[in-house]
């Protein structure tokens, strides 16, 4: 599973969006925010852009959103569609071009500015967000339109607006007392302090939670480079001599797999397991339990019985009982396969006269030799195919080029906020420019942890405004002169997010609040998934998948045992994928009464109860550094990557019936999906497209988890 992270704007602005005649500004015209940017597709001007430039551009942002709705709430004339939706769809774009550039790079190439502001913008911003949702005089204008909805002779998005509008207001809290709106804005503002925090943490626990080691030995199965560059990566933190291996967001650490040393490997495992659970200065398990305990007082105060009942009313789960009856469907049959996965490992364990049992330090070792006896394959046998700019160009371009018509140019004159990052224009298939794509795939230790997508500039017909979609990886980065040689995830990672970045590119719609990947969060995933297929998609894979020093095609038996394999090691995937949503759920249909005092204790027996606590295969995250959750964004949501795969499994078999990759299957599905946004409701978008709901069949063939 590719877990990428879709990023809205953390600031209202990422609903109340972008630009019309700008009031009165406040702001010096030398802030690089004063005015829309001049270059291409309102592409940001990255190397005008200091430090000290984001604070004053925020306040004032926040000060000329502020006048614009309270000139819209206190209009003397009746409410129309114009003069309040509209007029909101209009308001704070100042804000909104300050607050996308902030947060995206807050999380692409953050610094110790970039932290402290953070931090003292959650507050502000959850209380300018408050004091739109919760004005009453602009409430009643939205709820005026929407009480004679049927009567306006909106057309269907208009409309669709108009009801997202009061369903949005609601949810925020509009209808409450005074009271109840005074403790709304105080928990609001203490949940955004915590999520920031936890954010930081986890980033700061990251890097304080390396590896490091004395001698190469130590290092045994790495290849020279990579222990080379180890060398490297301690020498610049001061520890010349020693070698250190940095620890990445998830449970699972990539040199697990190669490690020969198990000493060296349980203790990288441990490093992984404690992260933000030991105590020091980045604990993040006190932060866990005020925000579990201020979310289902948030809840309660909404009217809810707890956090996920909330979140999950605007999904399109809509509630707890469905994302916990999947969850329990799937979990019996993953552990199962997971089970016997282990089983297989343990044989090659005991073959070896290994003497011990199986631990979660050795899944990955030794599933690759259960993988190399079975299929005669070892997965670093790709690595030379899966050269990164041969996957992108052969692979992620040429597929978008031959299912929907698409070109890309390579540009070096727009500025960079790093070095690495590249930019490319993207041209429909009728040769006119649709978008600009920016391209940051390389780690750095001031970029948080996984993958994701962002929009710069989002489309929308009102505003006139044109996509401008950046996507993020964490691909380490190998030595000056060195290939950059992708490993199979790594390769999946790529295609999943470029089928975000086409979401984001392909949005044709009027509203900014429905531009691009602006829809419910357990949908989001959906098309990016679909994106996937065509990584090993034979015409695709024949493309790219070419020696980096030759030039010579993957030999065909290779390519089999790809395909071959793609179930192996399933049981693990979804199992810890599984057993982290799980995780997600439990602590957020706690209500205000039930919330325990030990962290760890309440998830290992949340595990146990859900039936998946299996050692060797531990959550793909744990409590503590799980920022799906509780740094927001997928509070309780994280059930969505397997609820979209539902309808992404679905859908793929629809692309295999009707003949795979075909333009007119790319058009099909880029007009009755790609294109629509949030404009209309999920899963009726779904049916539209398919001509009836999603099956979970094509999901657990996928999966593995028929019954044999």
């Amino acid at each position: 599973m590719n877990h990428a992270n879709v990023i809205i704007a953390a600031s209202v602005a990422a609903v109340f969006s972008i630009a019309h005649a700008e009031p009165a500004s406040l702001l010096p015209v030398s802030n690089p925010f004063a005015k829309p940017s001049t270059l291409p597709f309102g592409y940001p001007a990255f190397d005008k852009i200091k430090n000290e430039d984001y604070a004053p551009a925020f306040e004032e942002g926040m000060r000329q959103q502020a006048a614009e709705v309270d000139a819209i709430a206190n209009n003397k004339k009746p409410a129309t569609f114009d003069n309040t939706i509209v007029a909101m769809e209009k308001s704070g774009q100042l804000l909104n071009r300050v607050s996308t550039v902030f947060y995206s790079l807050s999380g692409a190439n953050t610094n110790d500015t970039f932290k402290a502001l953070e931090r003292d913008l959650s507050p502000k911003l959850a209380a300018h967000n408050d004091a739109i949702r919760l004005n009453g005089k602009l409430y009643a204008r939205i709820k005026s339109l929407y009480d004679k909805r049927d009567k306006l002779h909106l057309d269907a998005e208009s409309k669709y607006l108009l009801e997202r509008y009061h369903t949005d207001f609601v949810r925020a809290g509009a209808q409450l007392s005074d009271a109840d709106k005074q403790k709304l804005k105080a928990m609001n503002g203490e949940l955004a302090k915590l999520q920031t925090t936890f954010a930081q943490n986890v980033l700061e626990e990251a890097n304080a939670s390396a590896l490091v080691v004395d001698t190469r030995e130590e290092l045994a199965g790495m290849s020279d480079k990579a222990i080379d560059a180890a060398a490297a990566a301690a020498k610049a933190k001061g520890q010349d001599g020693k070698f250190l291996i940095p620890v990445v967001n998830t449970t699972g650490q990539a040199n697990l797999a190669v490690l020969t040393n198990r000493a060296v490997r349980e203790k990288l495992m441990a490093l992984s397991l404690a992260r933000g659970s030991h105590g020091g200065k980045f604990d993040n398990t006190q932060v866990v339990l005020s925000l579990v305990k201020l979310r289902a007082e948030k809840a309660a105060l909404m009217g809810y019985p707890n956090f996920a009942a909330y979140a999950l009313a605007d999904q399109t789960a809509h509630d707890t009982d469905a994302v916990n009856k999947i969850l329990a469907e799937l979990t019996r049959p993953a552990v199962a396969n997971a089970k016997k996965e282990g089983a297989e490992i343990q044989a090659v364990i005991d073959k070896e006269k290994g003497g011990f049992q199986l631990a979660a330090q050795d899944w990955a070792f030794y599933s690759d030799k259960v993988k190399a006896e079975r299929f005669n394959f070892d997965a670093n046998e790709l690595r030379p195919y899966f050269e990164l700019n041969n996957v992108l160009t052969n692979g992620v371009f040429f597929a978008a080029n031959k299912v929907y018509g698409l070109s890309f140019k390579e540009r070096k004159d727009l500025p960079v906020y790093n070095p690495d990052v590249r930019v490319f224009d993207v041209f429909d298939a009728d040769g006119k420019q649709l978008a600009i794509f920016i391209a940051d795939f390389y780690a750095r230790s001031n970029k948080r942890g996984g993958a994701w997508m962002n929009a710069y500039v989002s489309q929308s017909s009102l505003m006139g405004t044109r996509p401008v979609v950046a996507n993020h990886l964490n691909i380490p980065k190998p030595s000056d002169g060195e290939p950059t040689l992708l490993t199979y995830d790594e390769l999946r990672t790529m295609f999943h997010e470029f089928g975000h970045a086409l979401h984001g590119m392909f949005s044709n719609v009027k509203y900014p609040r429905f531009s691009g990947t602006r829809v419910p969060r357990d949908y989001v995933e959906f098309p990016s998934q679909v994106n996937e297929m065509w990584s090993v998609w034979p015409e695709v894979l024949a493309n790219y998948a070419k020696h980096y020093q030759t030039g010579a095609p993957m030999p065909k038996e290779l390519l089999d045992k790809v395909i071959a394999s793609k179930k192996f090691n399933e049981g693990f995937r979804t199992t810890e994928y599984l057993a982290a949503s799980i995780l997600d759920q439990k602590w957020h249909q706690l209500g205000v009464s039930q919330i325990p005092a030990d962290v760890l204790g309440f998830e290992a027996a949340a595990l146990k109860e859900a039936g998946i606590d299996y050692a060797p295969v531990p959550p793909r995250y744990r409590t503590t550094y799980f920022s799906h959750t509780f740094a927001g964004g997928y509070s309780a949501g994280y059930y969505g990557y397997v609820w979209a795969e539902k309808l992404d499994a679905d859908a793929v078999e629809w692309f295999v019936e009707n003949g795979g990759m075909l333009r007119k299957n790319g058009d099909y599905f880029r007009k009755m999906l790609l294109s629509k946004g949030g404009t209309l409701d999920a899963m009726q978008m779904y049916r539209n497209f398919r001509g009836r709901d999603a099956k979970i069949e094509p999901l657990l063939e996928r999966r593995g988890l028929t019954e044999k």
